[in-house]
């Protein structure tokens, strides 16, 4: 007994001090480039200083400064200046949250720093950490995760260690500094408009779009942080300290620098007309601590970190030098962070360089078929049975894509590098069947044309074919930034096109491949069976096809709400208590209901989910207990379900939302499997921001949802006590 005692004491005290030594060494290492970064600051005249706060900036040959190069990385990377082919493009980000499965989002993103690296990348813009107001008229809808601040958070932090790593890892060789943005409520305007102005209540900005970002620096740990366009109740945010100082560096402790969005310090005088000058533009971002001047092209009449805006007013007011200090450090930090002061620069031509790795498309195939949401199935049409059908229609605008030129496809969503190939949703269907079903293709219409000349050629392929794939939606022509719209129907004549083919009584499958959600109502009443697959990525129409034919049971969910019209807008499970009980709370000439929910998706299988279970049923209210279902897959074949936790405070002392996401996990079951699921109820899932928006656990009772979407219906619940 006596030896036990002791070999325990021994452990703990091995514990401590091991974990004392990791500490410690964290220390000496950040003390180390603290000493360097001081160093090297006090050799540098104030031009090369002002030189190192742009993107790019280029190496500092007189004291060994090495060059940061940066791009995009939201699925893939993307050299944004430079044309080159032959990286990964994974799902668009709508896709990668609408797997409901982390780890996939973070082995999507190890793989593209390592892609980032090959190309001498070291600081990628990516993640895009903006929760969606519910306004899919707004154009970056596909480029985040969720509407809902929970799933956003999960999916960032996994996106932003798999491009950092962790622990000794993190920003070495084999990864790159993320970038979070775009801080903060970007997509929090009233029009649907790109960079519109959001005016909103500070308790909004912390319960919906700050979670995001906390989670990004407390748990991930991220390295760079890019303010958004717009302004904050009526304060630009490339000029906010509240938002850049108060609560990003001060409150969440955030420690890396902070680079503007693309000629937003400028923008300043030229959009909102705060200042006068671009001088007067620059001291204002520098005092508000925007570290780095982000300007595509490097256009010296749209740069505000310039020797030639900075330098006489600098000369003139030399106490403003500390700002440029301060800028300049957290800039060299990064840089020695990611050791590029110990390693030879690589010289590349991304025209020719080659990094795509065959593993990597692989995965992101992988990705693709765990993407694709069945949102309907009426009778079972799906999965379709090659023994019964000889011949196939495949008829739609975005059932194929032309290669660029220059560019990159269309298909893949906005932020995306050119892929050694893409896989159409025709090809994809054609390897498939092989000589086994004959394929009659016709396109029907174009995507941005209102001409019905295409229609009898379509109608003729239906009509000679046991079945339909009608594929339509959206493209990078019609969706992603820049591309808002004023209302969400199909674009063109696609919606008369799906009603004529619906006229020959074929049974019809329609694929939807787009950006945003769309008002599509004609096709939810009418067309049996309904797939919504967003941007796949590069083997896109490899997954369609798995999906059409059963190789693959879709298991996705749907991470935003689909309106009914735009009249609806916003339209988010993210809602407060209304009059819905007395009747008023509903349109006169409208279904207030979306026409698709938030966390909806089907199955070619059926699972039970059974009542829920509390660990304990009261606690205090800093205690923590868990909840948990079991899970049987009761149909025919394998399968993927998400389980879905919400909660909702029953009686608090200030107004919430009815019911929020605090926990989700996606599972996999063979046919007759059970499984048992667990989510934690501790001060992170119960809290709510009180009066004074501090964050707090109220007695009280507290209703537990469990089940597999938003829907009420999809729910089952628990009552837990918290005194």
């Amino acid at each position: 007994m006596k030896k036990n005692i002791i070999f325990f004491l021994g452990s703990i005290l091995i514990t401590l001090f091991t974990h004392s030594q990791v500490d410690q060494t964290a220390d000496d290492n950040a003390s180390e480039v603290d000493f360097k970064v001081s160093n090297l600051l006090n050799k540098m005249t104030l031009e090369e200083k002002i030189a190192e706060m742009t993107q790019d900036a280029p190496a500092n040959e007189r004291l060994g400064i090495p060059y940061m190069k940066y791009a995009e990385a939201l699925h893939g990377m993307w050299l944004v200046l430079d044309y080159y082919g032959n990286t990964t493009v994974y799902p668009q980000a709508i896709a990668a949250g609408s797997t409901w499965e982390p780890k996939l989002i973070k082995k999507m993103a190890s793989q593209t720093a390592l892609e980032a690296r090959a190309l001498g990348v070291t600081h990628c813009y990516s993640p895009n950490l903006d929760v969606i107001s519910g306004d899919p008229r707004y154009g970056r809808v596909e480029e985040s995760y969720a509407e809902d601040p929970y799933l956003v958070s999960r999916m960032g932090v996994a996106f932003i260690e798999g491009l950092q790593g962790t622990g000794d890892e993190q920003f070495d060789e084999n990864h790159v500094i993320a970038t979070a943005k775009h801080f903060i409520g970007y997509p929090e305007n009233r029009r649907g408009i790109n960079g519109g102005f959001s005016d909103m209540s500070e308790r909004r900005l912390r319960e919906v779009y700050l979670p995001p970002f906390e989670a990004a620096i407390k748990e991930a740990k991220v390295g760079s942080v890019m303010p958004g366009h717009q302004d904050y109740n009526g304060v630009p945010n490339h000029m906010n300290t509240w938002l850049l100082k108060d609560i990003l560096r001060d409150e969440l402790g955030f420690d890396g620098f902070i680079v503007s969005d693309n000629n937003d310090v400028a923008r300043l005088e030229t959009m909102h007309f705060i200042s006068e000058s671009r001088a007067e533009s620059a001291i204002l971002g520098l005092k508000a601590g925007v570290d780095m001047d982000l300007v595509i092209g490097k256009s010296i009449d749209l740069s505000s970190y310039h020797s030639n805006v900075l330098l006489d007013t600098l000369t003139k007011n030399p106490e403003l030098v500390k700002y440029i200090d301060k800028a300049t450090s957290r800039i060299l930090t990064a840089k020695y962070k990611l050791g590029l002061f110990d390693t030879e620069p690589k010289k590349i031509d991304p025209k020719t360089v080659d990094v795509g790795k065959k593993e990597h498309q692989d995965f992101a195939y992988e990705m693709a078929q765990k993407a694709i949401i069945l949102l309907k199935n009426e009778n079972n049409l799906l999965p379709l049975d090659k023994s019964k059908i000889s011949s196939l229609a495949v008829i739609g605008p975005n059932a194929t894509e032309e290669r660029p030129e220059k560019g990159t496809y269309s298909l893949l969503g906005g932020y995306s590098g050119l892929p050694p190939y893409y896989v159409s949703a025709l090809e994809g269907i054609q390897k498939k069947v092989g000589d086994d079903i004959k394929i009659n293709y016709a396109k029907g219409c174009d995507l941005l044309s209102n001409s019905k000349d295409g229609f009898t050629e379509a109608i003729t392929a239906a009509k000679k074919s046991d079945a339909v794939v009608l594929v339509v939606g959206g493209s990078r022509k019609t969706g992603g930034e820049g591309v808002d719209r004023s209302d969400l129907d199909l674009y063109g004549v696609q919606n008369e096109l799906v009603e004529a083919i619906h006229k020959t009584g074929k049974p019809i499958i329609v694929v939807l491949i787009n950006g945003r959600p769309l008002t599509i109502n004609y096709i939810a009443e009418n067309i049996p069976s309904i797939l919504e697959t967003w941007y796949l990525g590069m083997h896109s129409g490899d997954a369609i096809a798995d999906a059409l034919f059963g190789d693959v049971n879709p298991g996705g969910k749907l991470t935003v709400s689909f309106p009914r019209s735009v009249g609806q807008l916003p339209v988010t499970y993210l809602e407060r208590p209304d009059f819905v009980g007395s009747g008023k709370g509903l349109y006169k000439d409208n279904d207030k209901s979306p026409l698709f929910p938030f966390g909806f998706g089907l199955s070619y299988t059926t699972f039970d989910i059974s009542e829920p279970i509390l660990a304990q049923k009261t606690i205090s209210n800093t205690d923590s207990t868990k909840v948990s279902v079991t899970i049987t897959n009761t149909g025919k074949v394998a399968g993927d379900e998400v389980i879905q936790m919400y909660i909702r405070d029953d009686f608090a002392s200030v107004g919430r939302y009815i019911k929020l996401l605090k926990g989700f996990e996606r599972v996999a079951l063979a046919p007759g499997e059970t499984k048992t699921i667990s989510f934690n109820l501790g001060f992170n899932e119960l809290a709510l921001l009180d009066a004074n928006l501090t964050k707090v656990v109220e007695p009280g009772t507290f209703t537990i949802y469990v089940g597999s979407s938003s829907l009420n219906k999809d729910l089952k619940s628990v009552k837990l006590i918290v005194k």
